[in-house]
């Protein structure tokens, strides 16, 4: 299917070859390819039971619940007995009952959103609403203005609180500056006057600059947290948060800053070059000479395309290193160490039994209160159904005895959503998820009559891929 897929035929939760620009995307597996038709199908004979409209009936919880009830099917016929989507056959043709089975009155905090406009476009393009037009070209992020990224995550899904994050890139070519976000973030303040959406300042203190720049960005644009990316560097090389030269003068200047949350890009490497930098080994050291700084690790060490199992601590890569990293510390549960989904959520998507791991040893090893919901969007267009995935989805019974998981109650997935990263940040949950502004009153109207798009905006090919590097003016993240 081509990116602008008919409307009629996109699923309301997108499992496609979509990457965030970080990695090439890599070709959806055929039993996903599957299970997408098998959910276009149920859709079409669940809508032609009510007498409705494809595009109406898509607008629907039952749309959604189709596409889980299917994923389902199909996992259950290959053998994956990791876990499963917690929906009902019933839910699939009475919409009271699927509005209740996939809402939820959790505090949603996605600690990882992104709006990016690449250098070379932004004063080429202005930003067009997908639903606006029934034409666009794929250039790279023609509809992702701060508007677009507004509806998708605020008006089309549960969220209630966002982290805006930042790519690595040379001060001189940075695809959102600070001053950017924070315009960004200024929009929706003027809308609603509370602080809905708050900013990561970009460090990577192997570049000459960046660490004197930290100053401004926590005086000027009151930044929440910083960002890193230790496998990149000016020159290629990266760089440990042990290093004495790069990454413990960063971590002792956000110290003297007082803002003591540090966001560290780990997994998803970019290439081979500097590859170890990727990985998670460092963390736990760092975190052990530190503890007063709170370490969140973007991806949790996630590698896509590497199968994640169950953990084994000398596997050195993905999810498994930096649980290793921190046990190798001696740190324990609920540390001062964070793993967080973005991206990596939206791919265990894909896999129950991946979902299943993945989930079930965070939570035995880091804890409870250490695992944190991003998203990764607006790459993957509205969050909606990664926060509807992650509401149904439970780890099975036979994986539990098997493994040691504990079972993904309500009250794990209201940590994993939003309360974890609350004490973090240190938010004020009611304040924020039960506003009395202007925004809240648009939310309400909207909801009256939704438009969502059921699209993603990342590159879902290779030459996608490197087409997005160059209108960065790079050729690599």
């Amino acid at each position: 299917m081509g990116f602008y897929m008919d409307f009629d035929q996109r699923l309301p939760i997108k499992i496609d070859s979509t990457s965030n620009g970080e990695f090439v995307p890599r070709e959806l597996p055929t039993i996903n390819t599957h299970a997408n038709r098998i959910a276009r199908e149920a859709i079409d004979l669940n809508r032609r039971k009510q007498r409705t409209n494809r595009r109406k009936f898509l607008l629907t919880a039952c749309a959604a619940a189709s596409s889980f009830v299917a994923f389902n099917q199909v996992n259950a016929a290959a053998g994956r007995r990791g876990g499963a989507f917690k929906v009902s056959p019933q839910s699939v043709s009475d919409h009271e009952h699927a509005a209740n089975e996939l809402a939820g009155n959790e505090f949603i905090f996605d600690v990882q959103g992104h709006y990016v406009v690449p250098p070379s476009l932004r004063r080429t393009l202005k930003p067009v609403c997908a639903e606006q037009s029934a034409v666009l070209s794929r250039d790279y992020m023609r509809c992702i203005g701060a508007d677009d990224f507004i509806k998708d995550i605020f008006f089309d899904s549960d969220t209630d609180m966002m982290v805006l994050s930042f790519v690595p890139s040379r001060r001189d070519d940075e695809p959102l500056t600070a001053a950017e976000a924070a315009a960004t973030r200024n929009i929706v303040e003027k809308l609603d006057g509370t602080q809905r959406l708050l900013i990561h300042g970009r460090c990577n203190p192997n570049q000459e600059g960046d660490l004197e720049g930290m100053d401004e960005l926590a005086e000027k644009h009151r930044v929440s947290a910083w960002k890193c990316y230790t496998q990149w560097g000016p020159d290629g090389t990266g760089f440990f948060l042990t290093d004495e030269t790069a990454g413990i003068p960063f971590i002792e200047k956000a110290r003297t800053l007082g803002i003591k949350n540090i966001c560290i890009h780990k997994g998803i490497p970019f290439s081979q070059q500097s590859y170890e930098h990727s990985t998670c080994r460092d963390i736990g050291i760092a975190a052990k000479q530190f503890p007063d700084v709170n370490f969140l690790i973007y991806h949790s060490g996630y590698v896509p395309g590497e199968t994640e199992g169950p953990y084994n601590p000398y596997r050195g890569r993905g999810i498994d290193e930096l649980i290793a990293s921190v046990e190798r510390a001696g740190l324990g549960l609920n540390s001062n160490v964070y793993a967080e989904l973005g991206t990596t959520w939206r791919f265990l998507m894909r896999n129950p039994d991946e979902a299943a791991h993945v989930l079930g040893k965070l939570i035995k090893h880091l804890g409870p209160d250490n695992v944190l919901y991003g998203s990764d969007c607006v790459w993957y267009g509205s969050p909606q159904d990664q926060i509807q995935a992650l509401r149904l989805f439970q780890i099975s019974t036979e994986f539990q005895e098997r493994f040691g998981y504990a079972p993904l109650t309500d009250k794990i997935k209201a940590k994993i959503f939003g309360l974890n990263a609350a004490r973090v940040y240190n938010v004020n949950v009611p304040q924020v998820q039960s506003p009395q502004d202007h925004i809240a009153d648009a939310i309400e109207n909207y909801r009256n009559d939704p438009r969502p798009h059921y699209e993603t905006w990342g590159p879902k090919t290779r030459r996608e891929f490197l087409r997005l590097q160059t209108l960065r003016g790079h050729g690599a993240p």
